[in-house]
């Protein structure tokens, strides 16, 4: 079984920064993706970005260019650099990690990031 923790959320007002962090327990194989998500209060759980094992970068359309996805390989760590955040990037921010071969998904209990004045 693979365990996920995220650490780093908290209350940033409206323009700050917050950088997230998701450390994996146990083996991720060497080929995967490690990404995060989040969900507001009423809405389905959305993706924000990822990055697999071979360098590729994905982002949601709603943070690019605000937010920066990045890997520590040796640590089994992946962190979400949010800048310039705004009041509806508050949610619960998720991270997650999908093996291929066998195919496995994991997923950590969350962190709130509540952007507010």
């Amino acid at each position: 079984q693979v365990q996920l923790v995220e650490s780093g959320g908290g209350l940033v007002q409206p323009g700050g920064s917050l950088r997230l962090s998701c450390a994996a327990s146990g083996s991720i194989g060497s080929t995967n993706a490690m990404g995060w998500y989040r969900q507001a209060p009423g809405k389905q759980r959305e993706f924000v970005a990822a990055a697999t094992s071979g360098g590729n970068i994905n982002y949601a359309d709603s943070v690019k260019g605000r937010f920066t996805i990045s890997r520590d390989n040796a640590k089994k760590t992946v962190y979400l650099q949010m800048q310039s955040v705004k009041p509806e990037d508050t949610a619960v921010y998720y991270c997650n990690v999908v093996i291929v071969g066998p195919y496995y998904v994991s997923w950590g209990q969350g962190t709130q990031v509540t952007v507010s004045t």
